[in-house]
């Protein structure tokens, strides 16, 4: 597995990488667990704490922030979502 662009993230995103392919490959395939409700949720949102902590201390979250508003009406249109 890939390492976290983060360093101080990796032991977390490698907790989080075993866990979530351990789930894909033995429940979500199988038609046990769904997408909504697994095992790896809570080391997901640490993860994802830690990386937010990390690309704002670089000035990265600003840039996704950005291209996030300025690609709103092209996610709509493709993913469905809301503007």
């Amino acid at each position: 597995m890939s390492q976290s662009l983060a360093k101080q993230c990796n032991e977390v995103k490698e907790r989080y990488d075993t866990c979530f392919l351990k789930w894909y490959s033995e429940k979500y395939l199988r038609g046990v667990g769904t997408a909504d409700n697994n095992e790896c949720t809570e080391l997901f949102k640490e993860y994802s704490q830690c990386l937010k902590v990390a690309l704002k201390e670089r000035g990265i979250d600003k840039l996704l922030e950005e291209a996030r508003e300025d690609n709103k009406e092209n996610d709509a249109v493709y993913l469905g979502r809301k503007k």
